[in-house]
């Protein structure tokens, strides 16, 4: 793979991080090449472009990976660019997952007859981190009970209607503020129903009323994730499976219990039914799964992304 950055645009602070053993990049690229129009995240074989909106301007931050390392390069439209890209970099470490436990969870579970042989097989898995957390928040809201293809043209559609760019061209999700600017009308246009254009503007003014200090949490050592949850789940239209998504994507936090999520629940059935312990089409109800899941706190959420890309990999 090549470790050399792309030239052109305005250069920036650039730093090389060490990665760990068996880290899987492309576990990685494939979560930010979702939308195949690449507005804000342009994916090639070992290399990420991504628009943020980070202290109120635009900056494309582009990533290189070869085999133990990373180079990310930081480049902001204006301000003090230096210092935003140091503020920035705990970001970044989060989004690579590098913040992320992962070997106590392979170690205490790689015996297990049940998930050892998935384990195993997806040896260093971590969880792609986008951006910020209200990015994070955003996608869990118009994703809620949608596929993922329809959820991701939802986004497309914000981000255009948002129009927040870089000046290489690649666009940044919009964050409270900007959603706030949309207003109803906007959100209703871009395509959001009328329940999720209401949770959207609903989460984006509790952000800048400073009831949902997002970045403040972030910034903690610890996730508070209990203060999270009770603060998300007292606004209307966000609910359990939308807090633990966010929580996971946003924060990095890997023990939300994701049973509400058709996927997981699925990779669970396909569990069972491997061991001769459920019939090939006796999917768990959400409880089900719950319970299935509480044994292995404080990893669901981390198991949760072993069961998806475990379907993501079979053929059978």
């Amino acid at each position: 793979m090549t470790t050399t950055l792309p030239e052109e645009g305005t250069r920036g602070p650039v730093w090389r991080l060490p990665l760990p053993a068996h880290y899987r990049a492309q576990d990685m690229l494939a979560f930010h090449a979702r939308d195949r129009e690449a507005l804000a995240e342009q994916v090639g074989p070992a290399s990420l472009r991504k628009g943020l909106w980070w202290q109120d301007r635009p900056v494309c931050v582009q990533m290189v990976f070869s085999a133990d390392e990373v180079q990310v390069r930081w480049e902001m439209d204006g301000g003090d660019a230096d210092l935003a890209a140091q503020e920035g970099l705990p970001l970044l470490r989060r989004m690579l997952g590098l913040t992320q436990d992962i070997a106590a969870f392979e170690a205490r579970w790689d015996a297990d007859p049940l998930l050892g042989a998935v384990l195993r097989a997806q040896t260093g898995l971590r969880v792609a981190v986008v951006g910020t957390p209200f990015e994070a928040l955003a996608w869990a809201i118009m994703g809620q009970q949608i596929s993922v293809a329809a959820a991701v043209a939802l986004r497309r559609r914000l981000i255009l209607a948002a129009d927040l760019r870089h000046a290489s061209g690649l666009y940044c999700h919009p964050q409270a503020a900007q959603v706030l600017a949309l207003g109803p009308e906007r959100l209703r246009a871009a395509g959001l129903s009328l329940a999720k254009a209401q949770s959207l503007l609903a989460v984006s003014q509790a952000q800048l009323a400073g009831e949902l200090p997002l970045a403040a949490w972030a910034a903690q050592p610890v996730v508070p994730a209990e203060q999270i949850s009770q603060a998300l789940l007292a606004i209307k239209g966000i609910g359990p499976w939308t807090v633990s998504y966010t929580l996971l994507r946003g924060f990095g936090w890997l023990d939300g219990s994701l049973h509400g999520d058709v996927a997981v629940r699925r990779g669970i059935q396909r569990l069972l039914a491997d061991q001769g312990l459920a019939g090939p089409d006796a999917l768990l109800t959400p409880a089900q799964a719950q319970a299935w899941l509480a044994p292995f706190a404080p990893w669901r959420a981390l198991l949760g992304a072993h069961l998806w890309a475990m379907q993501g990999r079979r053929t059978d």
